[in-house]
């Protein structure tokens, strides 16, 4: 189903039954198709986290979490997140022990994505605001600045004599930012990224994250296109790249990509989140 019959940008009622129709597929093929040889394109996980969870328990109780879903990079479909804010609204009238709250919404979430999704529940004051680790990117001047992708602003550093010495690196900017492209919206984010391969232009790297300031793209998309711009461009060794989006509607969305699974990091929760 296109995204244009999603409920992305429409006034809707909040629902007070459960109601798993709600959901709302896309798939990622489209999307990938530019990129699909890419090594480690589909090769992580999407976390999100779901600040809006109620429920009722056996005894008519409210009930109250904060949720981690690892929605595997793997699956054929994301999920639109409005429809997924309104499912997960729609158990607020409904009664259910914990462990069958989570075994309803792993099998619905699951059948939607067509992979297997997980669900991790945390009392309300149990997640830790965790920091960003390596070089912020954040102090360059770049000397190109444009506002829509543009791969080519990756480079190697031109500094550097071509050795072919190899580093390992960490590096995280706080400036990325996209739009929805249903609604326009801007989405803000850290982005961090682990590199291993020929030392490149870190005040580049900075100036090609500023590019995605107008783009358009989900935030999975916006990340899968970035793994894929660096890794085709600077042909590194081994490559990560996550993205800690801040919340919106009560959800945030950390997708991260990986060439290697042994690169594969913790989920984390930004102090912005």
């Amino acid at each position: 189903m296109s995204v244009d019959a999603s409920l992305l940008g429409q006034d809707t009622q909040y629902p007070t039954k459960y109601a798993p129709e709600l959901l709302f597929p896309i798939a990622r093929g489209d999307a990938r198709l530019a990129y699909k040889d890419v090594t480690g394109i589909a090769q992580g996980i999407d976390w999100w986290h779901v600040f809006e969870i109620s429920w009722l328990d056996l005894d008519g109780i409210p009930q109250v979490a904060i949720g981690r879903l690892h929605i595997p990079a793997t699956s054929s479909h994301l999920i639109e997140s409005k429809s997924l804010k309104l499912y997960f609204n729609s158990f607020n009238f409904e009664r259910y022990a914990r462990q069958d709250f989570i075994d309803t919404v792993e099998t619905d979430l699951s059948k939607a994505a067509h992979a297997e999704i997980k669900l991790e529940l945390f009392d309300v004051d149990a997640l830790t605001v965790d920091r960003p680790h390596g070089i912020c990117l954040d102090q360059y001047k770049p000397s190109t600045i444009v506002y829509h992708p543009d791969a080519s602003l990756l480079t190697l550093d031109s500094e550097v004599q071509p050795n072919n010495e190899i580093i390992e690196q960490s590096y995280y900017s706080h400036l990325l930012r996209s739009n929805c492209p249903v609604t326009n919206q801007p989405d803000w984010g850290t982005l961090l990224i682990r590199y291993r391969g020929k030392k490149l232009s870190e005040a580049n790297l900075f100036a090609y994250i500023i590019s995605y300031r107008e783009h358009n793209g989900f935030h999975e998309q916006c990340v899968e296109q970035i793994f894929a711009d660096i890794w085709t461009q600077l042909q590194p060794e081994k490559l990560m790249v996550y993205a800690a989006y801040t919340r919106r509607g009560g959800l945030d969305i950390n997708p991260c990509r990986v060439s290697d699974l042994s690169w594969m990091p913790s989920p984390l929760r930004l102090a912005r989140q």
